[in-house]
Parts: structure tokens; C-alpha cells; sequence
């Protein structure tokens, strides 16, 4: 019942609230964003939605304009480099996905799903299948985001959004959105590019 109906409902009421509450932080972020380089405030992508169907996804503008198209920023080389003044306290903040309420409004995403793959991203999008992981909307948030997020393998990663998948409730999704403001706050999981997964991995064999 959640599923089918429940979790429809808090999505538009939150995004609703969500858009109304940060139009003036949109105002200032997308003013710095303009000030701070060349290029348009606003990001979109395709990206893999419920049963694979392609959907436009937004975010806040925080990489340069001559950027590699449609590669995942932790499969670039030297990606720090790409990342402007705004975009790296965007990505810190997590603030560049707050434009998908706009997602979750039309119906796009959910506040809590599996993270949405690139088109191209067709290792992903395997495991996710797998693990039936592909047949949910995906989130802003999700179960895989709050349990290693950058740090995951692909296959961890779609295990975790598979768990989620089979296991949706009201409580599971208070549990992520609950962790995912911790996790923001602390600034965990986040690892820019090739090089910043390779020092996040080797940091994380150290402490063991």
C-alpha cells in the first residue's frame, strides 16, 4: 500500500515544501554560479528511471563547460580539476542535487530510490537488473548513498539499491532520509574522480 500510493504522496507534498522553502537559496546559488565561470546555471543528463526508461535529470551547474560529456565523475582523471569555486562547495553540501525536486515533482524520482545511472552506464545498469533494482523509481537518496555512496563497488552498490528495492516501507525510507542528513553533515562517501576513489579505498584498507 506505501508503495504503490503512500510514498507518491509524501514525494509531492516534500517536494512541494522543498521548492517553496529553497527558491531564495536557489536565487543566490545560481547567481554565484554565474559569477563564478562560464557556462549555464543549470546541469541535466540522461539518466536511467523506473524499468530503464530515460529521463532528463537536473542539477546545479559545478563543473566547467568543456567538462567530458556523460562520464561518470568518478571514472575522470583528475576530475578536482574540472570542479569550479561553487561546485566543490556544492558537491560538499550535496546542494547541486536540489534541483531534483523538480524531478520528484513531475514523477521522475523519489525522494529515496536507487541513485539514477547514466545512459551509458550499462555495467550498472546489469547489476541493478540483477538484483532487481531497475523496476523502482530512483532517489534523491538511497539505501546504497547512505552505506558507502562513492566508497561502494558497482556490484556492493547495486546489492544495496536490490535490498532496498525488495524492502521498501515507510520506515526504510525515514531510515535513509534520517542518515542522509548525517552523512551530508559529515561529508562521508564522497570521492571526486579515479584519484579520490583510489585514495578512499586505500584509506579505508588502512583502518582495517
Amino acid at each position: 500500500m506505501y508503495e504503490r500510493f503512500g510514498k507518491r504522496m509524501w514525494d509531492l507534498l516534500f517536494a512541494v515544501l522543498g521548492l517553496l522553502a529553497c527558491t531564495p537559496l536557489f536565487v543566490l546559488l545560481a547567481v554565484w554560479i554565474k559569477l563564478d565561470s562560464e557556462g549555464g546555471v543549470f546541469f541535466h543528463q540522461f539518466r536511467v528511471g523506473k524499468d530503464k526508461a530515460l529521463f532528463k535529470m537536473y542539477k546545479f551547474r559545478t563543473m566547467r563547460v568543456d567538462t567530458p560529456k556523460d562520464v561518470p565523475t568518478h571514472e575522470l582523471n583528475n576530475a578536482r580539476s574540472y570542479i569550479t569555486r561553487s561546485g566543490r562547495f556544492m558537491r560538499k553540501t550535496s546542494m547541486d542535487e536540489l534541483p531534483q525536486l523538480w524531478n520528484i515533482l513531475l514523477g521522475n524520482m523519489s525522494f529515496v530510490g536507487p541513485r539514477p545511472a547514466l545512459w551509458n552506464q550499462e555495467d550498472l545498469i546489469a547489476l541493478r537488473d540483477l538484483y532487481g533494482a531497475n523496476a523502482v523509481l530512483p532517489g534523491l537518496s538511497g539505501w546504497a548513498q547512505v552505506n558507502g555512496r562513492d566508497e561502494l563497488s558497482l556490484q556492493k552498490k547495486a546489492l544495496r539499491d536490490g535490498e532496498y528495492a525488495q524492502n521498501i516501507s515507510f520506515l526504510l525510507d525515514g531510515k535513509c532520509m534520517a542518515l542522509t542528513f548525517v552523512k551530508v553533515f559529515n561529508r562521508e562517501g564522497i570521492a571526486e574522480g579515479k584519484e579520490g576513489r583510489h585514495y578512499t579505498a586505500k584509506r579505508m584498507e588502512e583502518a582495517r
